[in-house]
């Protein structure tokens, strides 16, 4: 099965941009996904976009697959042995 990871840009196409904006949240509710960066234009009358997806979340874990870190307050804390640094 081919890694599906590796595939993150869409195509978007409404005659509206109420339309487009509509499609873009259902397939980010649908699949769980962000969007990482979008281009929004219009072509012969339609609003388009081509996006790309943030592939993967990236979760940082100890060797034995222990959350280990977090973002707060735009900072990486990173948790080692018994205190945040």
């Amino acid at each position: 099965m081919p890694d599906l990871n590796k595939r993150n840009l869409l195509y978007f196409e409404s005659s509206s941009m109420r339309g487009l904006y509509d499609l873009m949240e259902n397939w980010q509710n649908t699949n769980y996904k962000r969007l990482l960066s979008i281009s929004i234009q219009q072509d012969n009358g339609n609003f388009c976009c081509i996006a790309l997806t943030n592939p993967t979340e990236v979760v940082i874990t100890d060797a034995s697959g222990r959350n280990t870190a977090e973002v707060s307050r735009g900072k990486l804390l990173v948790y080692d042995n018994a205190r945040w640094e």
